[in-house]
């Protein structure tokens, strides 16, 4: 039910029709017995979409693409680990103090731990705010870090950040690597069609994993499943950071089985 004492959080980026945010955070916050609900707005305007959290007093939000970065000039405080990241993608409104986390970067390293990062050599497709704070998990793991991306300057700064190499994106097929990780937007709704990394540069040792949840199924994962790879989709991910989100932002661990859950049934 909601009326005038229903809590509200947020999800803003662009696009962000997509998300799946409101499924979980809405499905936790009922088996919890929260007074609150979780919206999804697109945006056009970063410092626009901060001043909307002050003036609404909305009590967290989720950021997502493209404003991972942007958004960290129009917030109060910053947490010591999402400034070294240099990427928020969580804000709590903390009595009108709007502070800035990363769940991303432990939430990154979740699917993966298992089958053994430390002294692998993985390689990260991308340079945007998700592609920083997985380069930050896989270095905590001790992983061998190979960074490409299409913006060459951008790629070479956020290597040197995690004393990795930069290879340009058109240089992928030489690349050999343990772990392929698709850290972009290609492969997304609305860029389901498209491929973040060339098929013929994937081998059938390779684990590939793909952040991208909108679809589970990305064209890089069916690519990489033809060729014999271990796959992981980006939904492992999306639920451990917005678990993370969602204590931030309450004080409670939610349930992570009911978050996925919902997300599987409704699809």
């Amino acid at each position: 039910m909601i009326d005038a004492a229903t809590r509200l959080y947020c999800v803003f980026g662009n696009p962000v029709r997509h998300s799946k945010g409101p499924l979980i955070h809405n499905e936790a916050f009922k088996d919890k017995g929260i007074n609150a609900v979780y919206l999804a707005f697109e945006v056009q305007d970063a410092a626009k979409a901060v001043q909307a959290v002050r003036t609404l007093d909305i009590q967290g939000a989720s950021v997502t693409i493209p404003f991972k970065e942007s958004i960290m000039a129009h917030i109060d405080w910053i947490d010591p680990l999402a400034r070294a990241i240099g990427a928020v993608n969580t804000i709590v409104n903390e009595d009108g103090v709007l502070k800035g986390y990363n769940t991303d970067c432990l939430a990154a390293v979740v699917p993966l731990v298992p089958l053994g990062i430390s002294g692998k050599t993985v390689c990260i497709v991308g340079a945007g705010g998700a592609a920083r704070a997985v380069a930050h998990g896989i270095a905590a793991e001790n992983g061998d870090i190979i960074i490409t991306n299409r913006t060459e300057q951008k790629g070479q700064a956020l290597a040197e950040t995690v004393n990795a190499r930069f290879i340009p994106a058109n240089e992928v097929t030489k690349i050999q690597a343990d772990v392929v990780i698709n850290t972009t937007s290609i492969g997304m709704i609305p860029k389901a069609d498209q491929i973040s990394f060339p098929p013929d540069a994937l081998t059938s040792d390779m684990v590939v994993m793909d952040v991208v949840y909108a679809p589970l199924r990305t064209r890089l994962l069916d690519a990489a499943q033809q060729k014999g790879c271990t796959t992981i989709d980006g939904l492992s991910m999306f639920i451990a950071q917005a678990a993370a989100q969602f204590e931030l932002w309450t004080g409670i661990t939610p349930d992570t089985d009911v978050m996925r859950g919902n997300i599987l049934t409704t699809d």
